[in-house]
């Protein structure tokens, strides 16, 4: 018994004098794990921070509004001038759509449509997830929009109801509002609209004509937050099927009836204080007229007069003919930011050649509302013949339509490879990428086209003329560039010298 308690103490011995080494070896084991399980913590760390870094240096250095998602789809191998692909029929209009799931509409991370009002037609209130930019090609209409937090500023009394705008009663007698909203614009041919994200607008066309306008839609835009889809979201009317075509909606998915209709009827009717009838007909399920409805008698609201404001039109137009810019956007508040800009009329032209045209460009500085948008616009006219100087878009895609005559265009994108050779006619659109070299020639009598970019403040780099890459070289970097003589790079570097732009046509003497 003795023996054995004597072998257990010298264990029990044996054990503690090594318990010390022990622990020590397994707090090293653990250290050097928690070091290795850190590390690796750290290393996860600095590559996911590397991500996000170079993610948002990459959304600094491109354009706003051109999101990663486009970069995939500018691969382009082939571009084709579009059509309308489908057809969507209103009581009073219609609206032709682009296919947007077409390779260059996704690369430009755009969508377009036309719409046509006939006269008496009111396009009915609707908002949209992407701010755009509207032309109207033909015709004339008044419309508003509804910027949230802006005042009703137009007010309609019952005095001064059947007077001219301004001819008020005497201050301190009674006056009872019939009507107040807010501001009611004139638009017309040449006029570009900018419309942000979320606002809700309507147009009515008071001519006698029906209003075409084209419309940019930029759903690449980081002001929209969902999908690159567009969609418009109806505050009243319902949307009819679309018409059969040749391609139909595929994945895109569509309007149907208004928002309050997916209210229930009694929490509607409570929400805007109105009885149960009057909610029922406000969502009306049943509306089959369409977005565009016909208004019988005509619409009655509360305006200036049309004297009143072509006084103010002609005051602004001389103000930019003369170079004087009263709008430039810090003492103006966003609720009475102008929000249009006619480019039509040849007296506004930035470049003009009496023998081959005019090119007249919208961007921020001239509009500051486009600071919101994020987009620009670019209108040319050509004689028969005329070039547009060969060139490329620095920070910006740009989606070309045609508004009139014909031209032919050839685009080169990347290594040199010719995306497209052909014809632009009138109604047609196409996409040049940013980077890709444009030429134009016009082939009808005269070509009008009009260019919406996106980027408000959109460059373009030309490869010859005045302020051109070409002029900008040296000859002897010319020469030894294309192996050319001294005097054929001279000829090269000044022949354009004196055009800028827009080229008038050389005959074939001038040439040789």
């Amino acid at each position: 018994m003795a023996a054995v308690l004597e072998s257990l103490q010298a264990a029990t011995d044996l054990f503690y004098a090594f318990l010390p080494r022990l622990v020590s070896e397994l707090l090293l084991v653990m250290a050097s794990l928690i070091t290795w399980a850190l590390a690796l913590l750290l290393l996860c760390h600095c590559c996911s921070s590397a991500r996000i870094s170079v993610g948002r240096q990459e959304e600094r250095e491109q354009p706003y509004g051109q999101l990663s998602f486009q970069q995939g789809m500018c691969g382009i191998e082939r571009l084709s001038a579009l059509e309308p692909s489908r057809r969507v029929q209103s009581e009073a209009g219609v609206t032709e759509y682009f296919d947007q799931l077409q390779q260059q509409m996704q690369c430009a991370g755009v969508s377009a449509y036309r719409r046509t009002i006939q006269p008496r037609g009111l396009l009915l209130p609707f908002f949209s997830n992407a701010p755009k930019l509207i032309y109207i090609v033909q015709g004339r209409c008044v419309g508003g929009m509804v910027i949230p937090g802006c005042p009703e500023t137009f007010q309609w009394t019952q005095q001064a109801a059947g007077q001219q705008w301004g001819e008020m009663e005497e201050a301190g007698q009674e006056q009872r509002f019939r009507d107040e909203h807010q501001r009611i614009q004139q638009y017309r041919e040449g006029d570009v609209i900018a419309v942000p994200n979320g606002v809700a607008h309507w147009f009515y066309n008071n001519g006698e004509v029906p209003l075409v306008a084209i419309t940019i839609s930029d759903v690449s835009s980081g002001a929209n937050q969902l999908d690159n889809l567009h969609r418009d979201f109806l505050l009243a009317g319902r949307e009819r099927r679309a018409e059969q075509g040749a391609q139909m909606e595929r994945a895109e998915e569509r309007k149907e009836v208004n928002l309050l209709s997916g209210f229930d009827t009694n929490l509607l009717a409570e929400a805007l204080g109105v009885d149960r009838e009057v909610a029922k007909k406000i969502q009306n399920p049943e509306d089959r007229r369409g977005d565009i409805v016909l208004v019988e008698r005509g619409l009655e609201m509360l305006r200036p007069s049309r004297w009143m404001e072509q006084q103010v039109q002609q005051q602004e137009e001389q103000e930019e003919r003369q170079g004087q810019c009263p709008r430039n956007g810090l003492e103006e508040t966003y609720c009475t930011l102008k929000n249009k800009q006619n480019m039509a009329d040849a007296m506004l032209a930035d470049y003009y050649n009496p023998r081959a045209g005019r090119i007249t460009i919208l961007n921020s500085q001239k509009l500051p509302m486009l600071r919101f948008i994020q987009m620009s616009a670019v209108r040319g006219q050509l004689r028969k013949n005329a070039l547009v100087a060969p060139l490329w878009n620095v920070n910006a895609h740009s989606i070309m339509y045609a508004l009139r005559g014909s031209c032919r265009m050839q685009v080169v994108g990347h290594r040199g490879r010719t995306i497209f050779d052909g014809e632009l006619r009138q109604g047609q659109l196409l996409v040049v990428p940013q980077h890709f070299v444009v030429v134009m020639q016009s082939r009808s009598e005269q070509f009008e086209w009009i260019a919406f970019k996106t980027n408000d403040n959109a460059m373009v780099s030309q490869v010859v003329g005045k302020a051109s890459v070409l002029r900008g070289l040296p000859v002897e970097v010319l020469m030894n560039s294309y192996r050319i003589s001294r005097e054929e790079a001279r000829r090269l570097k000044f022949n354009r010298g004196s055009e800028m732009s827009i080229f008038a046509p050389k005959s074939v003497r001038e040439l040789q």
